[in-house]
């Protein structure tokens, strides 16, 4: 897995920078607790956290060849093929590392060598003959690569925190990039902070003395789908088999994370078949939930997870850790900020965020590696609004068309003070016809499966990142690697390209994937409609909230003043009686973001 981070300057001596090089690579040691390493050239400095995962004695970083310098995050799963083919074109290998495979593919092949690479991965390459630097990041940006322009090079990293390191990069945040942080839709290569971009999934740059170009070298097309119900089904299976086979390689202990529903259980089932019955297994559920659940109006949270994880795990016979969290841990402030630190970034998705790093510091504490089912729903169809004909008639992003239906009106959705301050629905509306705008269709779609095309096509480029950013961030901050099955390049690929009419053949969610597993899974788990990630539903969660909330508005020392004033008082002065789920993530947003403006040291401009 690993941190890397890197500063390439054309008209600076970076040999006299070698201190600031190595506080930018520190910043990177949760990523990489178990070795680190940099590179100084007068041009270029490359700097590597690694975690060890693949040949825990060989992968050494930055590895050199040939006068090219390489600092590479993440896994390539067909590196063991890649190398034979490189052997067969004449290539010698020093270790049994894919970080190797990956230096050998592009002295092979040059940039082209990402096309060759199936897996999770950012990654950068220093070419001293060409004095130019190549950065690439997987298809689906499950691994995360930020960088920073400068007037004669630039800054990038693993995370913005490698940047900020760097006294050339400013701390500042504007109308854009507040409007980035406070909604559920990302802009594609943009963050909260001004002046750090994010590498577009499936894209790579390349930084020379001419400066900076970006472009992509992968992108999700529109083609027939030839396969009758049957094949695709068993074809989906097959696929799943190998992406897993594939995901399950490490030489150090691999668990899986298991929810009890659909996707993270089709995982362990598979799993546990390819491994002999080897896999380890952990839930998280709340103490409190046993007892007070609630649904929210979206259908989320229907259900408790570990009942069915236990079941789950009896019918497999893996090893199975349930870990019950009680509120009191999520209250407490460390807790948040640790949370806010492993992200950088002021985005958030109310107390999952907290609970799933405490969920992974436990993980870790017996694995190196887990699986996941991230990215099911996106990719196989499995959130309610997509079988809701009214949400989807709404011309917008259907996940933000949902929330604004159950409360009745935009204003209720997005607090209408803070829409004038910074012109929050003009941004979403401007993000939303910039998506629409890259969705590729097949000549004379019926306009039921052009509709559907267009809803799965957002779920993976606008809804899909943020699921996978907070992820990466709270697992590795943590030193645990988590892979994504359902996020193989190949697997999405095939799925997006089935009609929506199969993807919901027995007019339910995930109908695909469901079918696909059914002899893998007792039947309760099979018929379990989807709950979502566990929240905690003590309402001493919300009025901690609430009472945080009313000291921002109350005190104007805290930055947070200029975004959240009279627009949030009615969500302080009513009595909190139940969990509700859109209250507790705007009073959660606007902790996160006051807290990020202070602990980051941020500046604000451009918002009056």
């Amino acid at each position: 897995m690993c941190g890397i981070a890197g500063w390439v300057d054309f008209k600076a001596d970076l040999r006299d920078e070698r201190e600031t090089a190595a506080a930018m690579t520190e910043t990177m040691a949760p990523r990489g607790p178990d070795a680190e390493g940099l590179w100084v050239s007068p041009n270029a400095a490359l700097g590597h956290r690694r975690l060890a995962v693949i040949d825990i004695e060989g992968g050494v970083q930055p590895m050199v060849a040939d006068e090219v310098v390489l600092t590479y995050s993440g896994e390539v799963y067909n590196f063991v093929e890649l190398r034979e083919e490189l052997i067969a074109a004449g290539h010698s290998f020093q270790t049994q590392s894919d970080t190797e495979v990956v230096l050998h593919a592009y002295l092979e092949w040059g940039a082209g060598c990402a096309e060759r690479l199936v897996g999770m991965f950012a990654f950068a390459i220093w070419d001293a003959r060409s004095e130019e630097l190549l950065m690439v990041r997987d298809r689906l940006g499950v691994k995360p690569l930020f960088y920073y322009p400068l007037p004669d090079g630039l800054l990038f990293g693993s995370e913005p925190k490698a940047i900020l390191a760097n006294p050339k990069a400013d701390r500042r945040v504007g109308r854009v990039g507040i409007c980035n942080a406070l909604t559920q839709v990302r802009q594609p290569g943009m963050t909260p902070f001004e002046g750090i971009f994010e590498l577009r999934p499936g894209h790579l740059l390349k930084c020379s003395r001419s400066g900076i170009d970006t472009r992509p070298y992968w992108k999700l097309e529109a083609r027939p789908h030839e396969d009758d119900l049957q094949t695709t089904i068993e074809r989906i299976r097959g696929m799943l088999e190998e992406v897993m086979a594939q995901q399950l390689v490490a030489d150090v202990p691999v668990c899986s994370l298991l929810s009890g529903g659909l996707d993270s259980s089709a995982l362990v089932a598979l799993g546990q078949q390819i491994t002999g019955g080897k896999l380890r297994t952990f839930t998280l559920d709340f103490k409190t939930n046993q007892e007070n659940l609630s649904p929210n109006a979206l259908g989320f949270h229907n259900t408790t997870d570990n009942p069915f994880a236990l079941e789950v795990a009896a019918h497999v016979k893996s090893v199975q850790e349930s870990m019950m969290l009680d509120t009191d841990v999520l209250l407490e402030p460390e807790a948040r900020r640790a949370a806010l630190r492993a992200s950088d970034l002021p985005y958030h998705a109310a107390d999952a965020d907290i609970s799933l790093h405490i969920l992974f510091k436990e993980v870790r504490k017996h694995s190196t590696v887990a699986i996941s089912g991230e990215a099911s729903d996106e990719v196989f169809g499995g959130y309610p609004w997509m079988h809701d004909e009214s949400v989807l008639a709404v011309p917008f992003f259907p996940w933000v068309a949902a929330v604004m239906q159950q409360e009745k009106d935009a204003s209720s959705a997005v607090d209408l003070v803070l829409n004038d301050r910074i012109g929050l629905l003009d941004y979403l509306f401007a993000q939303y016809a910039e998506s629409l705008a890259e969705v590729p269709h097949l000549p004379g779609e019926e306009e039921k499966e052009k509709r559907m095309r267009q809803v799965m096509f957002q779920h993976v480029t606008r809804m899909m990142p943020g699921l996978l950013d907070r992820k990466d961030r709270m697992s590795m901050a943590t030193g645990l690697e988590v892979r994504v099955p359902f996020c193989d390049h190949r697997l999405v690929e095939y799925v997006f390209n089935t009609p929506w009419s199969m993807k919901s053949f027995d007019g339910r969610e995930k109908s695909l994937l469901r079918e696909a597993v059914r002899d893998l899974l007792p039947d309760p788990v099979l018929e379990r409609r989807k709950s979502g990630f566990p929240i905690s539903q003590d309402i001493r969660y919300d009025k901690t909230l609430q009472a945080a909330v009313k000291q921002i508005v109350d005190d104007p020392e805290e930055p947070g003043q200029i975004f959240f004033g009279d627009g949030v008082r009615p969500y302080l002065d009513e009595e909190i009686t139940e969990v509700a789920v859109s209250r507790r993530v705007r009073l959660e947003g606007a902790v996160r973001l006051n807290m990020w403006l202070k602990e980051y040291d941020i500046e604000v401009v451009g918002v009056g």
